[in-house]
């Protein structure tokens, strides 16, 4: 008997001391280094931005022990040469904005229980929620959005997708430290979505995304508490042959200590399709606006979105429609891409101006890829949105 219960004993051990040396073994590390050029030149400022900037990202992840994972990322941005912008924390506001402020941080730091149809994950994360519109992490700036959160998702039911987070801090772009915008927001926050493939190729889904973001000393309403919002929608998605569409709903009204009081709604219908030898997209897009406030999307993946120059990050009090139309193919190992946006007001006359925006991509090898792109905004509002034109060149090494 007692030769059995040792032999038990030391498999045991051996197991015990087998899985935690997984948690190394299959562990990895990995390296993300981002350099950036950019180039802004905006009427109204005798001096054009130029940042020069390199984003170097650490990221351990653990094997499992059992269930469960861990993983830590840290993130640094440093300016190469004169710091000629204005970082939103360098105080050079003579500069256009490039909000890339200098700094160290940790930009994930989580631990993760995996079962068959589960997934439950604790500390500093990335969500990103309806391809980034409303809930993203912003990953064109240097810094990322990331959230310190619980989420859940769950896959129990074929077809079905439960997702459920809730955040008390939103790690923002602005960070690490306070600058003319706070580096964090604080405040209890929910972000659920439910997500159904009712058909091959089809799905449709609902959420409810419930943001609240507490005063802080130091900051106005309109950059803490007037961000606090409840935005309930619908969205489907589904390909016809060549042909894929994009539908999304949704409405929003003020919420938690929010000095506003409006309800505003959101729509955009998206079409996609090969032709010949490239792909064809094009889109309407509709912010409302109600009692001079804009729908917000103040945690979306906002670049790019409606327009490379970022005009429109901020909804205007008297809401936004954006029509756009892009082509995008390969040649060689390059791949381009052209986008035309025409943007005007949703509850006036108003045009707000025209977008044109170009980006090659070279696909150097499996860990370094190099890009170049501009946008191009003319203004039919100069007192409003003047005239800008942006550039980048970017060289990204993987590792």
């Amino acid at each position: 008997m007692s030769l059995v219960f040792t032999g038990t004993f030391v498999c045991a051990q051996e197991s015990a001391s087998d899985q935690l040396s997984s948690v190394i073994t299959d562990g990895s590390v990995a390296l993300d280094v981002r350099y950036r050029y950019e180039y802004v030149d905006e009427d109204g400022f005798d001096e054009s931005a130029r940042a020069s900037l390199v984003r170097t990202r650490v990221t351990i992840k653990s094997g499992k022990l059992g269930p469960v994972s861990a993983l830590m990322e840290v993130d640094n941005v440093s300016a190469l040469g004169s710091e000629n912008y204005n970082s939103t924390e360098n105080g050079k506001t003579e500069y256009p904005t490039i909000a890339d402020p200098e700094g160290t941080a940790f930009n994930q730091a989580w631990l993760r229980y995996s079962a068959e149809d589960l997934d439950a994950t604790l500390g500093r994360q990335r969500i990103v929620l309806d391809r980034g519109r409303f809930i993203g992490a912003k990953p064109w700036r240097q810094n990322e959005q990331t959230y310190d959160a619980a989420r859940l998702q769950w896959s129990g039911l074929t077809g079905l997708t439960i997702d459920a987070s809730y955040a008390n801090q939103v790690s923002r772009v602005f960070g690490p430290g306070d600058g003319s915008n706070p580096a964090d927001w604080h405040g209890d926050s929910a972000f659920f979505r439910v997500n159904y493939d009712f058909a091959e190729d089809h799905n449709i889904a609902a959420y409810a995304y419930l943001l609240e973001v507490d005063a802080q000393s130091g900051f106005s309403a309109a950059k803490t508490v007037n961000n606090s919002s409840d935005t309930f929608g619908l969205a489907y998605t589904g390909s016809f042959s060549d042909l894929s569409l994009l539908a999304r709903f949704a409405t929003q009204t003020e919420s938690g200590d929010s000095e506003l009081d409006y309800q505003a709604s959101y729509y955009v219908v998206e079409l996609a399709a090969p032709l010949g030898p490239v792909n064809v997209k094009a889109a309407y897009e509709v912010l409302g606006a109600d009692n001079g406030v804009g729908f917000g999307t103040p945690l979306a993946n906002g670049h790019g979105v409606q327009g490379w120059a970022d005009k429109f990050l901020a909804t205007p009090g008297d809401g936004i429609k954006d029509a756009w139309v892009s082509v995008g193919g390969k040649l060689g190992s390059v791949g381009l891409l052209a986008r035309y946006h025409d943007f005007s007001a949703e509850s006036s006359s108003v045009n707000f101006g025209r977008e044109i925006d170009l980006q090659a991509q070279w696909t150097i090898n499996e860990w370094l890829t190099a890009t170049a792109k501009a946008a191009i905004f003319e203004t039919d509002e100069p007192g409003r949105y003047p005239d800008t034109t942006k550039a980048w060149l970017t060289l990204q090494l993987r590792l």
